[in-house]
């Protein structure tokens, strides 16, 4: 399946069902709603989680263990905060053996995170596709990096929005800002369209 600005999805074999409250013909969730969601969950304080096969959702510390990522078998970097202060990253930090894809969002609900859902979403799935290892992260794991893990799942293994945060849900807390919910909740319903 390949992901692109039209939003449609192509039918994907061996990909997981949304939950009952995603199938019916409801009203998209509110930020309210998603934030009840997200607060019900238990609190993690790794600095990485397997979030799906091969897919490692993580933190600074962990983005800048370069052996530790070594021994996790790490192919892959997404940086979704590259060029901030407190994250390092480029493809000269990794090495030859690791590719890079940065992208400079700040954790600000102003923020537009939506551009980057779909090249994100391909960066990873390009990665798995050939058996990689990919770690997403940003400063601390839970707001920039977690809504692009969450809109990779819904673009390439039709998760709707809460099954995706339910899913990761079981692996790590997570809590994107009230702008990248907005930003989530709009792609929900463009590719329930």
């Amino acid at each position: 399946m390949e992901a692109t600005g039209n939003n449609k999805r192509e039918p994907e074999s061996n990909s997981e069902s949304c939950d009952v409250d995603c199938i019916s013909k409801r009203s998209c969730p509110s930020v309210g709603d998603l934030e009840q969601i997200l607060y019900s969950a238990p609190r993690s304080c790794h600095h990485g989680d397997e979030v799906w096969p091969n897919l490692y959702l993580g933190d600074m510390f962990m983005s800048h263990d370069k052996y530790g990522l070594w021994q996790l078998g790490v192919t892959h970097v997404l940086n979704a905060s590259h060029g901030k202060l407190c994250c390092k990253g480029s493809d000269d930090f990794y090495g030859t053996t690791v590719k890079y894809y940065g992208v400079p969002a700040s954790d600000l609900p102003t923020f537009d995170l939506s551009p980057f859902f779909y090249p994100a979403a391909e960066f990873i799935h390009q990665a798995l596709s050939t058996g990689g290892k990919v770690l997403v992260h940003c400063a601390v794991g839970v707001s920039r990096s977690a809504a692009l893990v969450l809109a990779y799942l819904m673009i390439y293994h039709h998760f709707c929005l809460i099954s995706s945060i339910r899913h990761v849900q079981q692996k790590r807390w997570i809590f994107p800002n009230r702008g990248f919910l907005r930003q989530l909740i709009s792609l929900d319903q463009k590719l329930q369209e």
